[in-house]
């Protein structure tokens, strides 16, 4: 039965940024939901001394939780070697931090839509890089999800594979155990793409997901489709907000991921209008789960 998990979605500014919200007080949130675990993100600030990361790991266990899953950013898109290569040292230090939390999940992204790059050469590198990071993931019991992804928050430009083709086409590049798929649903919106067009494609190689909802804040999807290919501009359309009253299906959603066998983790991303609205979500996920995998419940 999959397990849910819970992303400070609402506070990144605060963790990563100006540092007025301690990572303890986010734990103390957290665990007073009805979840499973915690996902983790590589840049909190208090995650810059290495010696609090198995502290960390100890305070959410007391809580009754575990850490499932590392969330990070790497770039494996720049034409340059050397940069590719500093990534990739990146990565395999974050796949070392969820050795040490206790993950066994670990996101990849392609890297940034450079304008010069064509995308047999965009796929070639990131997959390159994401293959060269697979030994110590296998080494260490670490399975590398990759995103359909929109967009770093400190990257000038948008996800490489965030086009449905490309993404599927750098997941059929990479054939390894230790290598799958962390479907977001609402970030196919931020393509222009269909949600459930996506999932079909790559069901099979779905590992861990983030449960999230995107609401439109004006036009209609078909306003989103004819705007700029697909990138930047979408997001002033779109909003995050509760789960189950946005624009994604979970009904049709969740019947995909249980005729493939998916029992993973389900990292929630919400909570932006406070914590009442992340406990709802939490809520509305229960229901969906315990209907779909009821002979687990």
């Amino acid at each position: 039965m999959p397990k849910l998990a819970v992303f400070p979605k609402a506070f990144m500014h605060e963790l990563c940024k100006d540092g007025t919200m301690k990572v303890s007080e986010w734990i103390t949130l957290a665990s007073a939901l009805e979840v499973d675990g915690i996902e983790w993100y590589a840049g909190f600030l208090e995650m810059e001394d290495k010696t609090n990361w198995p502290l960390f790991r100890k305070e959410v266990e007391a809580n009754g939780k575990v850490i499932p899953m590392l969330c990070c950013s790497p770039d494996f898109t720049h034409p340059e070697a050397s940069f590719r290569a500093k990534e990739i040292e990146k990565q395999l230090s974050w796949i070392r931090m969820t050795d040490i939390l206790g993950g066994k999940y670990c996101r990849v992204l392609s890297g940034q839509r450079r304008p010069e790059l064509t995308i047999d050469e965009g796929v070639q590198l990131a997959a390159e890089s994401i293959k060269a990071c697979l030994p110590l993931a296998e080494e260490l019991g670490i399975t590398l999800i990759l995103e359909n992804h929109y967009k770093d928050d400190f990257w000038e430009y948008p996800e490489f594979a965030q086009q449905m083709d490309v993404f599927c086409k750098l997941v059929n590049s990479i054939d390894h155990p230790n290598f799958g798929v962390n479907y977001d649903p609402s970030n196919t919106f931020l393509a222009g793409e269909e949600p459930l067009d996506l999932l079909y494609k790559v069901s099979d190689r779905v590992v861990t997901m983030h449960a999230s909802d995107r609401y439109l804040l004006s036009g209609t999807i078909e306003d989103l489709k004819n705007e700029e290919g697909g990138s930047v501009g979408y997001a002033k359309r779109l909003s995050h907000g509760e789960i189950g009253k946005g624009l994604n299906d979970y009904d049709a959603i969740f019947t995909e991921l249980k005729r493939v066998g998916f029992d993973g983790w389900i990292s929630i991303e919400d909570g932006v209008d406070g914590m009442d609205q992340l406990e709802r979500s939490v809520q509305f996920l229960r229901k969906k789960i315990k209907q779909y995998w009821p002979e687990f419940t």
